[in-house]
């Protein structure tokens, strides 16, 4: 009886060590750690309500309005109307991913125009223009990623395509909102 609670004591030791070795190589995973931002030394002024007489004043020049949504039924949008807009470098992904589940639940197809993005909303609606040619696209979120820091999206196969990245794999792209996801997950 005192060698069989020896070997499940041993038997529950290994089994807890084993464990923690998977989770910690979970932990500090990419797609598992979070990146934190550099602290702001900036302090900001307390927000105080609007007197009545300022009501109905202009927003400062300084603050731009959101632009409205595109009309619906077009097929386009413009190039005018854009919600937010952000630059940096994109990636793509194909072969390796290609049948796979997304971060949403769709089943992966790099031949749709489609991208990851670490923070938007799933369904999000994104011009995509490669800065050194201009050559621009409109997809859709619908994965979590870059995991390299240094990028920004990470563009399917058939939008990498278009925007003329394939030779060098990279490029420096202009990200602009065009229409707001529902961030809904896809069964």
């Amino acid at each position: 009886m005192i060698v069989l609670t020896l070997n499940l004591q041993r038997t529950c030791t290994a089994a807890a060590l084993v464990a923690a070795a998977l989770l910690s190589g979970c932990v500090s995973s990419p797609r598992f750690t979070t990146h934190t931002q550099p602290h702001r030394t900036e302090t900001a002024e307390p927000l105080a309500a609007p007197r009545a007489a300022d009501a109905h004043a202009a927003p400062p020049p300084d603050v731009a309005e959101p632009a409205p949504s595109p009309a619906a039924g077009r097929t386009e949008p413009s190039k005018e109307s854009s919600l937010l807009m952000t630059q940096g470098i994109a990636s793509y992904y194909a072969d390796e991913f290609h049948g796979r589940k997304t971060a949403n639940g769709e089943t992966y197809d790099m031949f749709d125009l489609t991208a990851a993005h670490r923070s938007l909303p799933f369904g999000t609606t994104l011009r995509v223009t490669n800065l050194d040619n201009q050559q621009s696209v409109v997809v859709r979120i619908n994965d979590r990623g870059p995991f390299k820091m240094e990028r920004i999206i990470d563009l399917s196969l058939a939008a990498a395509t278009q925007l003329q990245m394939m030779g060098v794999g990279t490029a420096r792209v202009q990200l602009d909102v065009i229409e707001w996801g529902d961030n809904l997950y896809k069964k």
